[in-house]
């Protein structure tokens, strides 16, 4: 009951603020910028969670927003290199009239990752004004989240890891594996890992400046981080923290990690400027109640 009236508390705020801005118009007042949702690993744009989840934010946020599917949905999320996601997502904002004016960002998990990918690596696509990411591995994992699949999946995952996560074989065919980073072999992880340490600028001799431009260039960063998240591991990497090097037990926070202290893609500009929005919910992966849902990603929306 007390989730209930909370959301609609805020949900009567947020009315009263469209009021006020009805009363306040002036000729260049300029609609609410549509959003794009970018679902996690395993699942896709038409089962039911997902259609009911945008139709959500959409009724409350006032906005326009669209399920970017890519592939095939579940099978590519997994088999398919994110960095071959991220092509095709990337080709299809520019196609969308609906985000020639800018768009938000919504992502679930593995979909933040492509979101990123979308504003970092996606040249000449329409401004991304604020990306929302919901308990995503921003940093890496050190395990590969394997709960997400079922039984065929994992038979097959297990299959392709035999070669060993930084093998060509399995960069190639399982999506995880961009983004899976061990502490205790950073060496493989920077040689042969295929899209995070692009991404996150990590090679020392292969830092990409337009990297950074575009990813500093967003009006808010909004990382979410579930406390007893137990597929993202550590959680700390939903806010670009992670193990310190060699070790899985020392986590270091987003600020005290060399990508923070040395900016290699702007998180730290972004953060002075008061732009980053570290976010702490309870529960597990993904879980979100209604009140918060509302507080941090409505509010990003409108």
């Amino acid at each position: 009951m007390g989730d209930q009236s909370e959301i609609r508390l805020y949900k009567a705020i947020f009315i009263m603020l469209l009021i006020v801005q009805a009363f306040c118009w002036q000729p260049s007042f300029s609609a609410p910028l549509p959003f794009i949702f970018l679902h996690g690993i395993g699942t896709d744009c038409s089962i039911r969670e997902n259609l009911m989840y945008i139709k959500q934010l959409m009724e409350w946020s006032y906005t326009k927003g669209f399920c970017l599917e890519i592939g095939n949905g579940s099978r590519t999320s997994w088999f398919t290199p994110l960095d071959k996601q991220v092509e095709e997502a990337c080709g299809k904002v520019k196609a969308m009239k609906e985000l020639s004016k800018g768009y938000n960002i919504v992502g679930l998990s593995q979909g933040s990752l492509i979101g990123r990918g979308i504003v970092e690596l996606c040249e000449g696509a329409p401004p991304v004004k604020n990306l929302i990411s919901m308990a995503a591995p921003q940093a890496g994992v050190a395990s590969i989240p394997l709960n997400a699949g079922g039984t065929t999946v994992r038979t097959i995952a297990n299959s392709i890891m035999k070669a060993g996560a930084y093998s060509d074989y399995a960069q190639k065919r399982f999506a995880p594996t961009g983004y899976i980073k061990l502490p205790k072999n950073i060496k493989g992880y920077l040689k042969s890992c295929k899209f995070l340490p692009k991404l996150n600028n990590e090679r020392p001799n292969d830092r990409n400046p337009a990297y950074k431009k575009r990813f500093s260039s967003l009006k808010n960063l909004v990382l979410i981080m579930n406390e007893n998240d137990t597929t993202v591991r550590p959680k700390e990497s939903s806010w670009f923290g992670y193990y310190e090097d060699g070790s899985t037990k020392k986590v270091l926070q987003p600020r005290e990690t060399k990508l923070y202290m040395e900016d290699w893609i702007g998180l730290k500009k972004l953060d002075k400027a008061g732009r980053v929005k570290f976010i702490k919910v309870e529960g597990n992966h993904l879980q979100m109640s209604g009140a918060e849902l509302l507080h941090y990603i409505i509010t990003y929306l409108q």
